[in-house]
């Protein structure tokens, strides 16, 4: 790959591709090299009327909806096939992109295809012949139909810009649905690789459709009216401004927002296995995870040892190079993101937190790329702002707790809900304390998304579910057809 190769004019509409109207382009930067490499278009509100149309005749005119799940099924393990066989290419794009370390970026095609194939085999719940009969009347029955909803607008973040289209367009298209793909403008070129495996899967066209754009344009998406369904990962503060243009036009909305997840460690837990979850639980990608256990609580007894473990887990990892397959820590996504990081690590000890590990500055041979320095902050109570607010790096805060019930309240005492993790010897007295937690998700000694469970924010995290059939709902609407015997 050369970045010549990723210099385009074109977006994917109604199976092709086609010359963007609005001769106006997004550049892509490097992250690791502050270079710039690609280039795409930026499209305005005539390209995008071009993608819904392309869609909604997809939907209707060329029978998605019509098939049947167990036919759009056959499509989709084609489709799952076709993504996986490009999975090297798909890393190389992505690391390049966002600076996600190659270790993790490297998964992105098999997690994809396996949330595509997991929603294939749904098919006969999205067909279910489902009679519901009138209690005490048995010559009457109500037959519930499950019904696509049309188009859906699928917008993308840039931390996981792959798996957080995938948790979004299988369960779409299962359902019947066809979509307006909009990804991330920091990434905007990976989910082309998707529309490739997409011709070459032999889906019809329209059905997926990928347009890029900036910000500013994505509301002529969101407001057009001939997209009945909205999905969108990202911020906080941008779910709350799509929740407000999505409330007006009475049009639903999936929303999976930030997080400021705690790390509950008990007394009797392993802190030699804590140590080995810190990189996948807390601070995965960079600490780039929407789910990241941000906040390490630790019982006062002891505060000592936990600090040091997770000090010596952030401190013995790997930072560099991305595409170097040992490297733990790559850099900020975007020049933005590593001003945010770079501010908050500033907060932190204006605050007065202890800096454990890492603290300001560049780290050691670093000396261009959007690297700031993994940092662990002790003495650190749950008022201060870098326990409050996401950063979406790689900070970490360490807070003490006097007992469960102060563990309980610590963790509650957030606007966000949307993982958490538990380090105990005892999973019983674990699973009755996640139930005690204000978060969606909690996980007992490691966190890992399970594709057949549901997965959804509480509080300031989001409105509704995404994974297990649970996530088809987003894209379907009931109709019920009383009728006699």
């Amino acid at each position: 790959m050369t970045a010549l190769e990723m210099y385009t004019d074109d977006l994917f509409i109604g199976g092709e591709w086609v010359k963007s109207h609005s001769g106006a382009y997004i550049d892509v930067t490097d992250p690791a090299t502050e270079e710039l490499w690609a280039r795409v278009p930026a499209a305005d509100e005539e390209d995008i009327n071009r993608a819904v149309a392309a869609a909604k005749a997809a939907f209707r005119g060329m029978g998605w909806s019509d098939i049947g799940a167990a036919a759009r099924a056959e499509y989709i393990n084609r489709l799952a096939d076709e993504f996986e066989a490009r999975s090297e290419q798909l890393a190389a794009i992505i690391t390049s992109e966002n600076g996600t370390p190659v270790m993790e970026s490297s998964q992105a095609a098999k997690h994809g295809a396996g949330l595509l194939r997991y929603y294939a085999s749904l098919a006969d719940f999205v067909d279910k012949d489902d009679k519901r009969p009138y209690p005490g009347n048995p010559k009457q029955y109500t037959q519930v139909l499950r019904m696509p909803r049309g188009v859906a607008a699928l917008i993308a973040p840039w931390n996981y810009p792959v798996a957080l289209v995938m948790i979004k367009l299988a369960p779409a298209l299962i359902a019947g649905c066809t979509v307006v793909i909009k990804p991330a403008s920091e990434t905007p070129l990976d989910l082309r690789v998707l529309m490739e495996a997409a011709v070459a899967a032999g889906l019809p066209a329209g059905v997926i459709n990928l347009v890029t754009c900036t910000r500013h344009s994505v509301g002529a998406l969101v407001e057009h009216p001939d997209v009945a369904k909205v999905a969108f990962t990202g911020s906080t503060e941008v779910g709350r401004f799509l929740a407000e243009q999505c409330g007006r036009l009475l049009k639903p909305v999936t929303l999976e927002l930030g997080g400021k997840s705690a790390s509950i460690v008990l007394e009797d837990a392993d802190l030699s296995y804590f140590n080995s979850m810190i990189n996948k639980t807390c601070l995965r990608n960079t600490g780039q995870t929407c789910y990241n256990s941000t906040r390490i609580l630790a019982p006062e007894s002891r505060y000592d040892e936990v600090v040091e473990a997770v000090a010596s887990a952030v401190r013995d990892a790997k930072q560099g190079d991305p595409f170097d397959p040992t490297t733990v820590y790559g850099p900020s996504a975007s020049k933005k993101q590593f001003g945010t990081v770079t501010d908050y690590i500033k907060i932190g000890q204006d605050e007065g937190a202890s800096v454990a590990t890492g603290g300001s500055g560049r780290p050691d041979g670093l000396d261009r790329g959007y690297f700031s320095k993994p940092t662990v902050f002790a003495n650190v109570n749950n008022k201060m702002r870098v326990a409050q607010e996401e950063i979406f790096g790689p900070v970490l805060v360490v807070i003490p707790y006097k007992n469960e019930d102060d563990a309980v309240a610590i963790a509650n005492d957030s606007q966000y809900g949307l993982g958490g993790t538990i380090y105990t010897k005892d999973v019983d007295r674990a699973e009755a304390l996640a139930a005690r937690i204000e978060s969606g998700s909690t996980g007992i000694n490691f966190f890992q998304n399970n594709q057949a469970a549901p997965f959804g924010g509480w509080k300031d995290s989001g409105i509704g579910t995404e994974y297990g059939p649970e996530g088809i709902s987003a894209y379907t609407k009931l109709k019920s057809i009383h009728r006699t015997v």
